[in-house]
């Protein structure tokens, strides 16, 4: 964990002559020769005999890549086991407190020690890794967040199994999404997924301290809010609930609650407008505080988090409070009735079958016959129509066969980006100049502005009163 701390360490006290503002996380051994070169603790020849070791140990790594077949390889190639090498030996310089002691190995020549000792430290850091994943995901939220759920699911264990620590070191080799509240990027390779999954297992604890029907209600009204669908968007769960518990505290209500009324906003509206910016800070912290005392929490690492989570919150309550507390909406008493039915999805071997049915159709009647007594489910319905199955007219046929509120859900579909970001009425959307993503979406439109007005009203009722959340995909 030493080495982890030193990777993270932002805040390095100067000790002698070395400028530690000048040493980089992620490039460390170069850095500190540099470092040492400059203010006379190393000269030409140290730098010198560095350099040939850490050629020596490429050349030999090189022949194990090739399997002894060669001792050349692309440029590219090379430069990225040399990379590897050099996160190996910035493990081992770093796992030093002195950065001095540092400079000291390098000195003394010790550079292949260092290497092997620094993937002794990779390997550790890994296995510790592993065992953070399995804790999150045996701890995991039950959320209906896209990206939460495909980073744990299937990121995650891309990175574990691909990672390899002699030649990868360096690499991350994950596509991973989910935002955290807090994230040092500049680290790399095992070193940031283990920085990665630390901060996701806290997050992740704190949360399930509260119900999953209250983060669950959190979700939809941050979504009703931004007006978009949280299911598929990029947002940190864990610092809606913890601005939310912090605002409920501040408003009256208890640490285990989220929910904030329109008249708790009122509250925290009078409560920071009558603060100034230090005053805001210190109210935010103790409330922060209150939910370390109240749930008991510890640790450290914890607490810190929660603090510079806590901290970053100041700024933006002065700024745009009705954008950071998520207000408690009004229950519709009517949910939506719609034709599509997210149980009745079909398997893929169906669906081919459904779909050369389709193609095989000759008459456009007999094409929509087979698709309505097929498709049910929203998912399936998106999918068949993404295959281009239809042409020209037909889609037109089936279009006309929908009702007021599946027109509606493809509208919050097809024009997601534009309702998220215009405010410009559904009407003058439909003439704008769109990049359609396929063939069907263009048809789509030209259907809804062949309407009638009245029918036009009736839909678009049914766009403005329909939250994404009710649409079910799947």
């Amino acid at each position: 964990m030493e080495s982890e701390k030193r990777y993270n360490d932002h805040s390095l006290v100067t000790q002698g002559k070395i400028n530690q503002a000048r040493l980089l996380q992620n490039q460390y051994t170069l850095s500190i020769l540099n470092e040492g070169l400059r203010v006379g603790l190393l000269n030409n020849e140290d730098v010198y005999g560095t350099q040939r070791q850490l050629m020596s140990i490429l050349e030999k790594l090189i022949r194990r890549y090739t399997q002894g077949e060669s001792s050349s390889v692309t440029s590219e190639t090379a430069v990225s086991i040399l990379s590897s090498v050099l996160y190996a030996v910035d493990a081992y310089l770093l796992h030093f407190s002195d950065p001095e002691k540092a400079i000291d190995v390098l000195k003394n020549g010790n550079i292949k020690n260092g290497y092997d000792q620094g993937i002794d430290l990779i390997r550790h850091c890994f296995e510790e890794t592993k065992q953070l994943y399995k804790e999150i995901y045996n701890h995991k939220l039950d959320v209906a967040v896209e990206a939460y759920n495909l980073t744990i699911d299937e990121s995650i264990p891309v990175f574990l199994k691909k990672y390899g620590i002699i030649f990868d070191a360096h690499n991350t080799m994950a596509s991973i999404d989910y935002p955290l509240a807090i994230d040092d990027m500049s680290i790399q390779g095992v070193y940031y997924l283990r920085q990665y999954l630390t901060h996701l297992k806290m997050e992740t604890q704190f949360c399930l301290l509260y119900k999953k029907d209250d983060i669950q209600s959190v979700l939809i009204n941050y979504g009703r809010i931004c007006e978009f669908d949280y299911r598929i968007e990029l947002f940190n769960i864990f610092e809606l609930v913890l601005n939310n518990a912090i605002f409920s505290v501040l408003s009256g209500g208890q640490p285990d609650q989220l929910k904030i009324t329109s008249n708790q906003f009122k509250q925290l509206e009078d409560l920071f407008e009558r603060s100034d910016d230090q005053q805001v800070k210190s109210i935010i912290l103790k409330a922060v505080e209150q939910l370390q005392d109240h749930f008991n929490l510890n640790d450290p690492q914890m607490t810190d988090y929660l603090n510079q989570c806590g901290m970053n919150l100041v700024d933006r309550v002065k700024n745009r409070l009705e954008t950071v507390v998520i207000v408690e909406r009004e229950v519709k008493s009517k949910p939506i009735v719609t034709a599509f039915k997210a149980a009745d999805r079909m398997s893929d071997t169906r669906f081919r079958l459904i779909i050369e049915k389709v193609m095989n159709s000759e008459k456009i009647a007999d094409k929509v016959a087979v698709i309505q007594a097929n498709f049910h489910s929203l998912h399936d319905y998106i999918d068949m129509l993404n295959t281009d199955c239809l042409m020209n007219a037909e889609y037109e046929a089936l279009f006309k066969t929908f009702g007021d509120v599946e027109l509606a859900i493809l509208i919050k579909i097809v024009f997601y980006e534009e309702l998220r970001n215009d405010s410009a009425d559904l009407s003058s959307l439909y003439g704008k100049e769109k990049e359609h993503e396929s063939e069907w979406q263009a048809h789509f439109i030209e259907f809804i502005q062949s309407i009638d007005m009245n029918r036009k009203g009736a839909i678009e009722k049914y766009v403005n009163d329909i939250d994404y959340e009710e649409i079910s995909f799947y």
